[in-house]
């Protein structure tokens, strides 16, 4: 389980598919440890548990259906990613319940200053749309956000300066893809509903 809220940036340091799969290997730069074999770490909001660990590089394997369901398997050498460490007991929660479970690849429509911030325009897919209100919880790359305004076919993000320096929205151009994970807590309402024939 995670927050949303991004401990550090980290970077790529090698990508090597495998028979099944992927093998990644990130430079954890400012990302507070100490971490062992079986640890989680959300990498632009991806779970993924290391393998290997090697001062601030750690490896981790990809599925293939990890590798299908985000934009991982595209990443370079060098990629920052939002890095954060698994919530652990007594930890507060200054975001929101993030399960690190992607359920989407959006996209960048509108793109932030990487200094001021501003509203970021992200399309969502439309299977997810449902799950997104004004003033509700969605998680982009690993970072808890609240949109901004009545969502459409696009969400908009009222992101603070402090967002977009810390993090990689600030970097992101249009067309870059999003991973997006919608508020858990409305899929669990939706599948309450549903079992009880209120479902939309």
């Amino acid at each position: 389980m995670f927050t949303g809220l991004v401990q550090a940036l980290g970077s790529v340091a090698r990508f090597d598919r495998t028979a099944d799969g992927a093998r990644l290997v990130v430079d954890l730069g400012g990302l507070r440890g100490p971490f062992g074999l079986g640890d989680s770490i959300a990498l632009s909001g991806v779970c993924c548990t290391v393998v290997a660990i090697d001062g601030c590089l750690a490896t981790f394997d990809l599925s293939a259906e990890t590798l299908a369901r985000t934009w991982l398997g595209g990443v370079r050498t060098g990629a920052p990613l939002n890095l954060e460490a698994a919530l652990r007991a007594g930890d507060p929660l200054g975001g929101h319940l993030v399960q690190g479970h992607v359920d989407g690849v959006g996209s960048v429509v509108g793109t932030i200053d990487p200094a001021r911030g501003g509203d970021l325009l992200a399309r969502v897919p439309e299977e997810l749309r449902k799950y997104c209100v004004e003033k509700g919880s969605i998680t982009l790359d690993g970072v808890s956000l609240t949109i901004a305004g009545a969502p459409t076919d696009t969400v908009a993000i009222a992101v603070i300066p402090h967002t977009a320096a810390v993090t990689t929205l600030g970097r992101k151009r249009v067309g870059d893809p999003l991973h997006v994970e919608v508020d858990v807590i409305a899929k669990y309402v939706e599948r309450m509903l549903a079992a009880r024939g209120l479902g939309a």
